[in-house]
């Protein structure tokens, strides 16, 4: 049989192309040669990190980081990532190069959340178990500053400009407002019932406050320190993502089945989207406005695109995917499954799931690093 090489060497040279192209599929475009992409998960049934590589999927390094991990964010500006133990009651770092834990803070009390100032010299926690907003130095280690809140805060969230802390007191329902420099009290404003998340808008102008108990959402104006409306919704809101020029908050509810959107500048609740068993968590990609929602009834991410208000098709995330965060540029969408230990990875262009990556037991929080 004679071989016809004018035909097979442009058969090779596709196929050649095709297997390429197939392999970049699963790299992120705007990864170079030597950078790293990590998804790290923090585990509160046995107390560990997960560090997964998303370019090569599969996990790294399981890291023991205490009882009761949460709160996991990415330093940004320092190859760290930053977390609390709440059952150790400290603040754990981790160096990302080393995948070794470098440094653990006492807080003096339970916590699950921290935030850092724009700049990313200091974080802040609120210590739950003591009633303390705590200000941390990120480059000495060391707390730098602490002051009363109300009882039980819940999070502590800096103000876009880096010139304020707003923290949610559950049991006093109220929200208490520092200067971020000196921790001096600024106000303390009445909020709807155990007050929980809080969303400010990036001029500094309105926080927004999830209840944890309430169909409601308060409005609290961050320039005069006071209580604007406390928004009454189609059922308890469960996140709230905003909208990155400000115009808009987006509710996911898995008591309404669907999201809510808050017009930010009209302080109105306006457009609902039905989406489906218990939409809960929700990741907004600002480039192309399409806002991925964890369904954990149902075991999908639904796509919606906000500007027009419509869902497409869901996508399979696992059995019940919970938190989610997309890497830099939107190509990957990581998924916490919290009932299967493991980590969804989504393709956002194709709208399909690439895999799941078995973390430790239990996985809540995970924040993404770029190295």
């Amino acid at each position: 049989m004679r071989i016809n090489y004018r035909l097979l060497i442009p058969i090779v040279a596709l196929s050649a192309l095709a297997i390429r192209e197939a392999a970049l599929e699963l790299r992120p475009s705007y990864l170079r040669p030597g950078l790293r992409l990590f998804a790290y998960v923090a585990n509160t049934g046995d107390g560990t990190l997960s560090a997964i590589d998303l370019v090569k999927l599969s996990t790294a390094a399981t890291i023991p980081v205490g009882p009761e991990p949460s709160g996991v964010r990415a330093h940004p500006s320092r190859n760290e990532i930053w977390g609390i133990s709440s059952g150790g009651a400290y603040v754990w770092i981790l160096d990302a190069a080393s995948e070794q834990i470098v440094d653990r803070i006492p807080l003096g009390g339970s916590a699950y959340a921290l935030d850092f100032s724009p700049d990313g010299k200091r974080a802040y926690v609120a210590v739950t178990g003591s009633n303390r907003l705590v200000a941390i130095d990120c480059g000495t280690r060391q707390i730098v500053g602490r002051a009363r809140t109300g009882r039980r805060p819940f999070v502590a969230r800096v103000s876009r400009d880096g010139a304020r802390v707003i923290v949610s007191n559950r049991d006093d329902d109220t929200v208490s407002i520092f200067a971020a420099a000196n921790l001096a009290a600024l106000a303390v404003v009445p909020v709807a019932p155990h007050p929980e998340q809080i969303a400010i808008l990036p001029d500094n102008s309105k926080a927004f406050v999830s209840s944890g108990t309430t169909a409601e959402v308060s409005v609290v104006d961050l320039r005069r320190n006071v209580l604007v409306a406390n928004l009454s919704l189609a059922g308890k809101p469960d996140g709230l993502v905003v909208k990155p020029d400000g115009g808009e908050v987006y509710v996911p509810s898995a008591e309404a089945h669907g999201l809510i959107i808050i017009n930010a500048q009209t302080n109105e609740v306006g457009d609902f989207v039905l989406l489906g068993s218990a939409p809960g968590f929700a990741t907004l990609d600002g480039g192309t406005q399409s806002l991925y929602v964890s369904d954990t009834a149902a075991g999908h991410v639904i796509p919606v695109a906000v500007d027009v208000r419509r869902a497409a098709p869901p996508i399979s995330a696992g059995q019940a995917p919970q938190n989610s965060q997309l890497t830099p540029g939107g190509d990957i969408l990581a998924v916490v499954d919290t009932a299967s230990d493991e980590l969804a990875v989504v393709r956002t262009k194709t709208g399909s799931l690439i895999t799941l990556i078995p973390t430790g037991a239990n996985p809540r929080d995970l924040a993404i690093k770029v190295f």
